[in-house]
Order: C-alpha cells, then sequence, then structure tokens
C-alpha cells in the first residue's frame, strides 16, 4: 500500500495573510511543517501542494518537493486531488500546513484504520481531541465532531455540539483537521458540489458526510498546535525556544 502526504498550503490565510512564511525559530512555518512530516518517516513521499511561487520556491530550495497548482481550488483537499489524480498511490494524507508540530503517533494510528478494514468500508479517517474546558468547546474556530457506537463521524460544526441538556452526558471532541484519504474517496469529493451545510459552516468535511462518504473518527491524546493567528505563532516560538531541537 502506497502512501503520501500532501500539505496544501495557500499564501492567503484571511486571518494570517502570509503566516506559512512567518518565521518560526529560524525556519518558515512551512518548512517547519514539511520537515516535522517527513520526520515522521511514515510516507512514501511528502508533498507541499501550492498556488504560490514563493511556497514552492521555499520548499524546493530546502531540498524538499513541492507542486504548483495548475487551477484555483476553493479547499486544502481540491488542491491535493489535482496533484494526485495521475499518481499511482492509495492512501493520501492531508497534513495542514500551519501545524509545524505534526507528530508520529496520531498519524500513525490514522493509518492503522485502513490496515485493520479489510472490507474497505473506510472512505476517509481524521483525528479526534477530547475537549473539557468550556471556553475551547464554544470557540468557533475549534471544530466540533459527533461519532457513532463505532466512531464514524455523524456530523461536525462550529457550534458545540451535542447541546448539554444534561451535562453529565455531554462529551465534546475537537476534530483534528488531519485527513487520510483512499485516492478514489478524494477524486470522488471533488467532482461534489458544495452542499448548504458546508457553505453555512465552512466545513467541506460536510460535503463528505453529505454524499454518503465514511469518515472514521481516530481519537488521539496529542494536542495539536496550529497557527491560525500571530499570537499562536508567538506561542510557537516560545514552544520551539524551550526545546532542544530549534535547528
Amino acid at each position: 500500500m502506497k502512501i503520501i502526504a500532501m500539505i496544501p498550503a495557500r499564501f492567503e490565510a484571511s486571518r494570517f495573510p502570509g503566516k506559512l512564511m512567518k518565521d518560526l525559530a529560524g525556519k518558515t512555518v512551512i518548512l517547519r511543517t514539511y520537515e516535522a512530516t517527513k520526520n515522521t518517516t511514515l510516507f512514501d513521499e511528502v508533498y507541499v501542494v501550492t498556488d504560490s511561487n514563493i511556497i514552492f520556491d521555499e520548499i524546493v530550495s530546502n531540498g524538499g518537493k513541492a507542486i504548483k497548482s495548475k487551477k484555483e481550488h476553493e479547499s486544502g483537499s481540491d488542491r491535493i486531488a489535482e496533484a494526485v489524480e495521475n499518481m499511482e498511490v492509495d492512501i493520501v494524507v492531508n497534513v495542514q500546513g500551519d501545524e509545524p508540530f505534526t507528530q508520529k503517533e496520531p498519524l500513525l494510528k490514522l493509518l492503522e484504520v485502513f490496515n485493520q478494514d479489510a472490507k474497505n468500508e473506510i472512505d476517509i479517517a481524521s483525528l479526534m481531541l477530547k475537549m473539557n474546558d468550556k471556553a475551547e468547546i464554544n470557540n468557533p474556530n475549534n471544530v466540533k465532531v459527533v461519532t457513532d457506537e463505532a466512531n464514524f463521524a455523524m456530523y461536525f460544526s462550529r457550534s458545540p455540539i451535542p447541546y448539554p441538556r444534561d451535562e453529565s452526558f455531554a462529551v465534546y471532541f475537537k476534530h483534528i483537521g488531519i485527513y487520510a484519504f483512499r485516492k478514489k474517496a478524494l477524486l470522488k469529493f471533488t467532482k461534489l458540489p458544495m452542499n448548504r451545510l458546508e457553505a453555512a459552516e465552512k466545513l467541506e468535511n460536510l460535503r463528505f458526510l453529505a454524499n454518503g462518504l465514511k469518515v472514521k473518527m481516530v481519537e488521539t491524546d496529542q494536542m495539536a498546535i496550529g497557527i491560525d493567528t500571530p499570537e499562536d505563532l508567538e506561542k510557537a516560538n516560545a514552544i520551539f525556544k524551550s526545546s532542544n531541537n530549534i535547528y
């Protein structure tokens, strides 16, 4: 089974323009993410796929592999699908470009579900993290997911779900935006129109569910640290500076 990682990377970002090229302890955020993904040693290949010449040049000039998008895309998954359409590959992992602390253990757990999927029932696998802090639960930037008894996703939302009519039963999971796709599911996704749920919440994963794609959620206790704001970048720099692996 051939497994590759794709890191979609746009230069523009509404909340923090140019964030992927910001300095993070001596290297850019996108290069840190690329190197962290490579260092997991889980993938046959790792690519950055981007619409930006600046990001493309940053990766290639540092010895990495990058692909320039030919078209404009609404989502990272669309961008990846274009890049892999003619590749011989079984599983494609979408790693967010703004997560330079990507770690091996949760990705390994994500990939294991396909090895255990004898009937090929799983189209997509993704990660979730239990949340307890009320401010985090109510933060619309934290996407929540609810699952069935087999941990297949039932719904994703920026709102707190489930509604805590009885708080003793309310358990909240944050969706970690790393996906592992079967290639055929990824290509199918890109041919589907955006539906009203996705348009309302601005969550592409709702397109999966609305069209019958089965998303297996895997619980992790590894905290994802994404960089969405300048404050996040400050925190990330502090983490690097307090570690022994800055350069």
